[in-house]
């Protein structure tokens, strides 16, 4: 047991936050995977669904600062209590109010919890673990992540199959709600007071924190952003695509399946992939999730029906590759005790921009869906390009660093 907790980076505190990542994580997924089909029963047409979007990826932005700031000045146990709260009213706000001006307000405290909440969890691996471990404690975070974000959307089909889209979407979210009381509860018992890590006066003026990123930094966010753009544009449109405009439709079940599939996937890689990056290099790991972002949309153009959509969904998977080790590169190449922040900062610069991918989706998807996929994959080409000529990671020599508590960060 000592072997097995060691080689995948397993502490208490730890798994109380991946206790949070489960449950949390399986009521979003649960009820926020069908929001653009619950629009369109409530009334609302192509661009709400764009704005749901764009609100997700503006407000992911928004958050990310915050999020870091917050962990940083308060401390992770505190942090990661207050982001739950604010996504259980979001809940309760889509059960008793069902109404498109509603879903859209609430999409203000729950669509962002995994963006407002990710600096600290980072924060929290940073703090436990030494940097050759934080890409296998990242990707343990990313797998468990990976768990609800399966098996979420096949219970949420369910719900719609028995229910309607209209109930059943609401009786997703009040699954969700009793879900997240259940991981506030867990986390707040786990996490322990030593790793409660905090900063009496942490810098709050973002550009002060950019001017501490690195330029290596800067060229992995220039391509990370490329990339989000190829995902954004069409993201939002997937499950109208499958279910609404191909020649044969696949119902709510099916999709869940097809999530299922992709996520089976992106779970049989993390744990090999992980295992490399930390001994070695971790740009090619990086390099290769890039290009298969960018292939996503153009297999997705070409499939027709289910069984197609089933490689698709395996090729969305692959996408997954070398996640876990972008994250953990962020990770090494920030600050020593300013973790939380410069990850707050990196996402909230990359999500604001990319939110107007998320926005312009809906233009592109108006003008056919061709042109949606094909002008992604455009972008993702770029990305990749981008990350080939000028992204850099650490020497392998800067490998065993010790966490961020050991140096002294208080």
């Amino acid at each position: 047991m000592s072997r097995f907790t060691e080689f995948f980076a397993l502490k208490k505190s730890i798994a109380g936050m991946l206790f949070m990542v489960v449950f949390v994580g399986l009521g979003e997924r649960m009820a926020e995977r069908f929001l653009p089909i619950y629009l369109l029963a409530l009334g609302g047409g192509a661009l709400s669904i764009g704005l749901l979007n764009g609100l997700d990826n503006l407000l992911s932005a928004l958050y990310s600062f915050p999020g870091g700031y917050i962990a940083d000045r308060f401390g992770i146990k505190r942090a990661l209590l207050f982001f739950n709260l604010l996504a259980m009213a979001g809940f309760a706000v889509v059960i008793f109010v069902p109404r498109t001006w509603a879903v859209l307000g609430a999409s203000f405290l729950f669509l962002s919890w995994t963006a407002i909440s990710l600096p600290a969890s980072m924060k929290l691996i940073a703090r436990v673990l030494p940097r050759n471990k934080r890409t296998m404690g990242v990707t343990v975070h990313s797998l468990v992540r990976r768990i609800p974000m399966a098996l979420g959307p096949l219970f949420g089909g369910l719900m719609i199959g028995f229910f309607g889209e209209r109930a059943g979407v609401r009786l997703a979210f009040a699954g969700a709600f009793l879900l997240a009381l259940l991981a506030l509860l867990l986390q707040q018992r786990l996490i322990s007071e030593e790793d409660n890590e905090f900063v009496p006066r942490p810098e709050g003026n973002p550009l002060q924190i950019f001017r501490l990123m690195s330029p290596d930094l800067k060229n992995l966010l220039i391509s990370d952003i490329l990339i989000r753009f190829c995902e954004q544009i069409p993201y939002a449109f997937v499950v109208v695509w499958a279910m609404k405009v191909i020649p044969r439709p696949v119902s709510a079940f099916q999709f869940g399946i097809l999530t299922v599939v992709e996520m089976t996937v992106a779970l049989l890689i993390y744990i090999p992939v992980a295992r490399l990056a930390d001994r070695g290099g971790k740009k090619i790991f990086v390099a290769i999730t890039f290009g298969f972002f960018t292939l996503f949309p153009l297999v997705l153009y070409f499939s027709r029906s289910f069984e197609v959509l089933l490689f698709a969904f395996a090729v969305r998977g692959l996408k997954e590759f070398g996640e876990p080790t972008r994250k953990s590169l962020i990770l090494d190449l920030s600050p020593p005790g300013q973790s939380a922040a410069m990850f707050g900062l990196y996402y909230l610069l990359r999500d604001l921009v990319v939110s107007l991918a998320a926005f312009g989706g809906a233009f592109l998807w108006m003008a056919g869906p061709g042109v949606n996929f094909f002008t992604a994959s455009a972008f993702g080409a770029a990305g990749t390009v981008w990350f080939i000529l000028y992204g850099r990671d650490l020497s392998s020599g800067q490998a065993g660093e010790p966490p961020e508590g050991s140096r002294g960060v208080r």
